[in-house]
Order: C-alpha cells, then structure tokens, then sequence
C-alpha cells in the first residue's frame, strides 16, 4: 500500500540509500511516477517475472522528502471536490488525490476538474 511505500522511500532517503527495492503494485508504481515527476524521487524500474515483479526506486542524492502526512487512512477517508483542493507548504509540497480518472496531483486535478478521495501530502 502507498502508506507503507512513502514510510519506506523516506527511511531510506533518511539513512542515505541510492536505491530501494519494493514489492510491485500498480497503486505503488502510479505513485512512485508522480514522485519523480514532481522531482522528490530520481527515477522507477519493474524488474522481475510477472508473478514476483518489484519496483527499483532510485532515490536522489540528497534527502529531498521533508515530511509526508497521510490524510486518508483504512479507517478513515476524506474526500473533497475540485474547488476544494488547496496548495501545499505555499506551493512547495504536493497533494496526491485518487480521482475517478486516476491517481494524481491535485494540480492536475483541478486542471481535470474533478475530486476525489485526499491520500497524502508530501514536502
């Protein structure tokens, strides 16, 4: 789950690793592209036959994931519409929303105009 990927991504970055390696899912692979889109993360590979597949993530030199807060959680959701999306740390940060059109930043879904359910914030 993504929840367990972020924690990951983020102890590694923490302790200094180049490259961490994750078990493959298409929720964890969609995040891990928007992460190196918006350039916390340097870049994704899936290695591995289909039934043992994993995510190489290849993390940047220096520890650019200040903090991430997770907004919704098994027991809990919130979900907000499109013009209810606001910027994160005055623009510095990214908001991931999980849409009916897909996982994506909440930039990009206000482009899209459509809401959904909030995942997490990253700075």
């Amino acid at each position: 789950m993504y929840i367990d990927l972020l924690t990951k991504i983020k102890n590694a970055q923490a302790v200094g690793k180049k490259v961490l390696k994750t078990r493959f899912s298409r929720i964890d692979k969609t995040i891990a592209d928007i992460l190196v889109r918006q350039e916390f993360i340097e870049s994704t590979e899936i290695k591995g036959r289909p039934s043992k597949r994993f995510i190489f993530i290849n993390l940047r030199g220096n520890r650019d994931i200040e903090a991430c807060e997770f907004i919704s959680k098994p027991s809990v959701h919130q979900y907000a519409g499109y013009k209810e999306l606001r910027s994160v740390k005055g623009g510095h940060g990214t908001l991931i929303v999980s849409t009916p059109k897909g996982i994506m930043t909440a930039v990009e879904a206000k482009r899209e105009k459509v809401g959904g359910e909030l995942l997490f914030k990253i700075w």
